[in-house]
Parts: C-alpha cells; structure tokens; sequence
C-alpha cells in the first residue's frame, strides 16, 4: 500500500499490515449474539415434552410408543437447535471486517449484502463492550461511531478481548494520524493513560436513593395509601406493582451504569469504565464534544453532587438507558470532580477566573461572574428562575445556566455551535425579550439562553456567529495527532520562507496532568 497523503508526497511502500487484511470475529460470536434465541427455542418446543414427562396421566396415550416418542421429539428438538445454529454459522462466515489506514469496513448478509465504510478521520467515539455471557467467555464487542452513523454504528461482535483493545488502539492511532512503523505496522500499543475520577459504590448507591425516582416512589406510595384507605378500595394498591417495577428499574439502571466508574485522560482522548454485570469502555478523542451538561437535583443539593451529560456526534437523543448511559460524562460528583472533567473537555477555558466562574454557573445567581440575566421587568415571567436564568461568554465557550429547583450549566465550544436561532412570543415582546436557541448534535443536552434583554439578545446572537466561525477557523484539524503544514506562498529569489507552523498537542492530549485553576 502506497500513503500518498496530501502535503507529504509519496511515502515508501510498506509491508502488509494483518489488520489491514480482511478478517472474521470470533467463531463463538453466533452463540453469545443468539443464545436468547436457543433458549426460547427450548422452551416454547420443550415445555409440552417436559410437562409430559412429569404427568404420569398424560403419558402413553399419544399415538406412538413411549420410547418411540420421546426419540422424535429430542430429534425434533435437537434438529430445530442445529438448523438455528447453523444460521449463526452461516452468518458469521459471511460477515468479515478490513482496517486500513482511512477506513474501516464490514461486510455482511447471505442472501442480502451489506457492507459498511466509516472513515477512521470521522470517528466520534469508539466503544468496548462486555455483555454477561462474553465476559465469561472473555470476547467483547467493538462499537464505534462516526460523525454521519446516526443508528448505524460500526459494530464488531465479537472479538477476543485483547484483539478488541488492540484494534481499539489501532483505530485510534490511525484516527488521529499518528505515523507508524513502516517495517512494523502491527506494533501499536494503547496509548498511556491518567485517571481523573474514580467513583466508589457508596456514593452510586446514594446517588440513586436521592435521586428523582425516589421522589416519584415516595409520591406514588403516599397516593395509593390515602385513596386505598379514604376509599376503602383494596384494588387501588395494584397501581402501585407499575410505579414500583419502573422505579426499580430506574434504580438498576443507575447502579449498573455508576458502578466501578472510572474516567481518565489520554492522548486518545477522554476514557470511561463503567458497568456492573455488563461493562464497557468507553473513549471520546479530542474536539469531539459538542455540549456538555452539569445538572443537579433537589435532593443532591445535600451532598453537593452533580451530574455530567454531552452531546457527541452518533449517540443520539440518548432515549434508552443505553443510550443514557453512553453519553454520561460523570454520573455523580463533586463541584471539584466537575471541574476536572471540564478541564478534560475544554482545556483552555478562556477565562483567568474559571472556577470562579464555573461555579457561579453552576449554583450563583444574579449578575455574578460576568453572567447576564433576565432584567428585572420581566422577573414575572419567571418569578423563581429570573436571576438564575442568564449566559456568560468566554474567548472559547458559551455557558448558559437555568434552573432553580433542578441546576443546570450548559457549556458548548464556540466551534462546535452549528446554528443557532432567536426567539420572541407575544409576553416576551411585552417585557422586551428575547430566547435563543443553539443547535448543536442530537443529545441530552439542550444549549439554549433563556429570556434575555431583547438588545442583548441580538449582540449574542450575532457575536455567536462571528466567535463560532473564528473558533472554527483556529481549531485543531480531525486528526488530531497529525502535524498540519499550512500553504506558504512562492518566495523571491534569495528570500528565506519560515518554515510552516504544526501543530502540536497540547499537554492534556499527552496525558499530563491539567485542571482548570
């Protein structure tokens, strides 16, 4: 394969690389992706045969033998068994996967081919995951997706785990344009690593107790007891088996997802481990968060905890609990563990006063910090949330706070604004102003400056524009290990040209420590 990469001129021609060849997944993935299958199989076909088997009234009154039919029955069983297993062969012979050095490829389908292209220089985020049953047979599946993927995310299921984590590596070195060995291709290693936050079951077990399902059970429990007792109807109490089942499974979800959560920074980006019966690993490279959300509730408030939510390119709206779960950046924290991550997401805050002015986003009020709020004419259109209401602007970000019983704090990248919109009712014309929208990627976090004096609206809205463009201007390319030579226009004869800026990755993207003072 001849690298003929743009700026750089033709490259020497390299052995071939084994990741770059076409290969399959592991040969037991059939069983782990479809053993829910098998299982229904068997019971649905067996559960006559076996409840047979234990009714001596029912046995022998079939029209053949005894022994006769127990035979048919377990071939009957088995070849339903081999003739799914040997779909999942079938399938798993068929589907094959290629790394190269800008892209990589699956091909899939029997009767109906399918094949898939993701270019290494778009990936978003890569993923390995671990359900139950893989982990016992210690395979794991890689998962990543890119900037156009929507719901069809790379997926390789499964590999052996080692094999995961190293082409996890590889598709990241590749991703960020690091130059390998031309002689040794293969011999990528995982870049180092720095842990950040490491959170202990104690804190994930409280979190969820005082969390808003709590609340809801609580509510919900109290209103069944008064109206089954002031009515006198028994029947009332089977409301609550619905209230109690989605409650438990809010409490699960938080558990399963908070449980062992660890979150670092490398030269690949930010990395989190999380998981509880299932596990996954997650890593977002440099740039590729397009908001981020700090949110606390009532009950946190307590224990000063937050909660850390992003918007990244391919994990969507974030419905499911897989979903949810994907795009949480901190499931619960500290103000001081909260500014960590901040540090991880937006290494240059663009401020001289941060953590002052972080944390007047997250729990100040009035005009505190450079924040500007709601004008007092219109505090009765928000009689609560008026002085908490409010945005202030960095030389690198936009932070916008809301909220008074539930906090919020959303920071978005001047670079990563991709529209944005104003907005004006009848009652908002009244008061003199105005609300902007800021559209970012599809996620959990909504960018938006609620109900701001009209003229100050406008100022932000066209500024907005400007900052977003100059900070696009100046960000860091995709590939963000990549040195960039910039065009240099043709000198005159016995002129020295200076030699073209690179770029260089800051200290954070090496792994050095880096919080935000």
């Amino acid at each position: 394969m001849v690298n003929d990469r743009q700026g750089q001129g033709s490259a020497p021609q390299r052995a071939p690389d084994a990741v770059d060849s076409w290969r399959r997944v592991h040969f037991i993935s059939p069983l782990v992706r479809g053993w829910i299958a098998l299982v229904a199989i068997l019971y649905f076909v067996g559960r006559e045969w076996l409840e047979g088997l234990f009714d001596p009234g029912t046995r022998g009154r079939g029209p053949l033998p005894e022994g006769v039919g127990l035979l048919l029955a377990a071939a009957v069983l088995l070849g339903i068994v081999l003739l799914v297993a040997a779909a999942f062969f079938v399938s798993w012979y068929f589907t094959r996967y290629q790394v190269t050095d800008e892209h990589v490829r699956v091909h899939s389908g029997v009767l109906f081919r399918q094949q898939r292209q993701a270019r290494l220089d778009r990936v978003q985020a890569i993923d390995v995951i671990q359900p139950l049953l893989a982990r016992i047979f210690g395979l794991a599946e890689l998962k990543f997706e890119v900037a156009d993927a929507g719901e069809s995310a790379v997926r390789l299921a499964f590999l052996k785990l080692d094999d995961a984590t190293r082409l996890r590596a590889t598709i990241l070195a590749r991703a960020a344009g690091v130059e390998t060995d031309p002689e040794h291709p293969e011999n990528i290693v995982e870049a180092p690593e720095r842990e950040v936050v490491a959170l202990k079951p104690g804190r994930v077990i409280g979190a969820a107790v005082l969390s808003g399902s709590t609340i809801v059970l609580v509510v919900g429990a109290t209103s069944v007891f008064v109206l089954g007792v002031v009515l006198d109807a028994p029947f009332v109490a089977t409301s609550f088996i619905p209230l109690a089942i989605g409650v438990g499974g809010a409490y699960w979800s938080a558990l399963s997802t908070g449980y062992n959560f660890r979150a670092a920074t490398s030269p690949d980006g930010i990395r989190m481990r999380y998981g509880l019966l299932d596990t996954r690993s997650q890593t977002v490279p440099p740039g590729r968060v397009q908001a981020l959300g700090i949110v606390q509730s009532p009950l946190w408030r307590t224990k000063g905890w937050y909660r850390v939510s992003v918007n990244v390119a391919g994990y969507g709206l974030a419905a499911s609990n897989d979903g949810q779960a994907r795009a949480t950046l901190l499931p619960v924290g500290t103000r001081e563990e909260v500014l960590q991550i901040l540090a991880l997401v937006l290494p240059d805050p663009g401020t001289e006063r941060p953590v002052e002015l972080f944390s007047a986003g997250m729990t100040g009020r009035d005009d505190v910090e450079g924040f500007r709020t709601t004008p007092r004419r219109a505090r009765w259109l928000a009689p609560l949330a008026w002085r908490r209401n409010g945005f202030a602007v960095t030389s690198t970000a936009l932070l916008m706070r809301s909220g008074v019983l539930w906090r919020q704090l959303v920071v978005v990248p001047h670079e990563r604004t991709q529209s944005l919109s104003i907005e004006q009712g009848p009652l908002d014309r009244r008061f003199r102003v105005s609300s902007l929208q800021f559209q970012t990627t599809p996620g959990p976090v909504t960018p938006r400056v609620l109900q701001a004096d009209s003229g100050t609206a406008w100022e932000l809205f066209h500024g907005q524009a400007a900052r977003a463009a100059e900070a696009r201007r100046r960000s860091a390319p995709e590939q963000w290990m990549k040195p960039v030579v910039e065009p240099t226009r043709s000198s005159e004869p016995g002129e020295t040209m200076p030699e073209a800026p690179r770029y260089v990755p800051d200290q954070t993207r090496e792994g050095a420590p880096h919080e935000l003072r």
